[in-house]
C-alpha cells in the first residue's frame, strides 16, 4: 500500500469532523502508522484507538517549541522514524480588519504559522538522517483570494505565511531528500464551519463553485496522501487546490 509501514504525525487531529482525523484515517488505511498529536492528551489518544490499533495519540501544543521537540523525540524512541508531518493545526476567527486586535493575531499566527515551523523544525533533524521525508503544510484558499470565507485578513496573513514558509522549506531541504508541499482548501465542511453553514447557504455558495458541492474533509486528506507517498516522489514546493474550482487561477 502507499504508506505501509510509514510512519506518519498529523497535528490538529483529534477533531471528529475535521480534515486532520479524515487524514488521519485515510493515511490508516494505506497502511501508515499515523501519530495524532492535538491539545488534550486524552482526546488526541481517543481518535487514535478510533482509527484503528497500532496508532499513537500525544499532547502537544504546536506554539510551544519545546512541547514539539519532546512529542517529535517520543515518536522516534516509540516508532523509530518518521516520515511524514501533516501541519494541520489551525484556527480562525471571522473578523472584519479592524477589529483585529493584537490578542487576536498573535492567536491565529501562532496557531497557524508559528504552530507550522515549530513543527516542521521537530522533525526536520530526523528526516534528514534518513535522507527522506514529507512535510504536508495546510494554507488555505483565504491566502489566495485575499479572505472573503468565514475567516478574517489576519487568518488571510497567516496563511498566506504558510505558502511563503512552504516553499523556502521546500527549496533547502530538497537537498536532504526531504520533499514539503502546501494544500490549499475551500470552503470544507467541518466542525468549524458546520455551524455557520445553513442549508440555504451552501445552496448559494454552491452556485458560485464549478463542481456544484462544497468540500467535505475526505477531498482534502486525498491530497494530503498524494503528497505524503511516492506518487508525489518528484514533488516539492507545489501548491494543490482543493477547491472545486472555486479559485482558477
Amino acid at each position: 500500500m502507499l504508506l505501509t509501514d510509514k510512519v506518519c504525525l498529523i497535528t490538529g487531529a483529534a477533531s471528529q469532523r475535521g480534515i486532520g482525523r479524515a487524514t488521519a484515517r485515510l493515511f490508516a488505511e494505506f497502511g501508515a502508522k499515523v501519530v495524532i498529536l492535538d491539545l488534550d492528551a486524552g482526546q488526541a489518544e481517543a481518535a487514535a484507538r478510533d482509527i484503528g490499533p497500532g496508532h499513537l495519540g500525544l499532547a502537544c501544543d504546536v506554539t510551544d517549541k519545546a512541547a514539539c521537540l519532546a512529542a517529535a523525540r517520543e515518536v522516534v524512541s516509540r516508532l523509530g522514524r518518521i516520515d511524514v508531518l501533516v501541519n494541520n493545526a489551525g484556527i480562525t476567527q471571522p473578523l472584519k480588519i479592524m477589529e483585529i486586535e493584537p490578542a487576536n493575531y498573535d492567536a491565529v499566527t501562532d496557531v497557524n504559522l508559528r504552530g507550522t515551523l515549530y513543527m516542521s523544525q521537530a522533525v526536520i533533524p530526523q528526516m534528514r538522517a534518513q535522507a527522506a521525508g514529507a512535510i504536508v503544510c495546510m494554507s488555505s484558499v483565504s491566502a489566495q483570494r485575499g479572505g472573503g470565507i468565514f475567516g478574517g485578513p489576519h487568518y488571510s496573513a497567516a496563511k498566506g505565511g504558510v505558502l511563503g514558509l512552504t516553499k523556502a522549506m521546500a527549496r533547502e531541504l530538497g537537498p536532504d531528500g526531504v520533499r514539503v508541499n502546501a494544500v490549499t482548501p475551500g470552503l470544507i465542511q467541518t466542525d468549524i464551519t458546520g455551524g455557520k453553514l445553513t442549508d440555504e447557504l451552501k445552496v448559494e455558495i454552491a452556485k458560485g463553485i464549478p463542481l456544484g458541492r462544497l468540500g467535505v474533509a475526505d477531498d482534502v486528506a486525498k491530497a494530503c496522501l498524494f503528497l505524503a507517498c511516492d506518487l508525489s516522489a518528484y514533488t516539492t514546493g507545489a501548491v494543490i487546490d482543493v477547491n472545486g474550482g472555486m479559485l482558477i487561477h
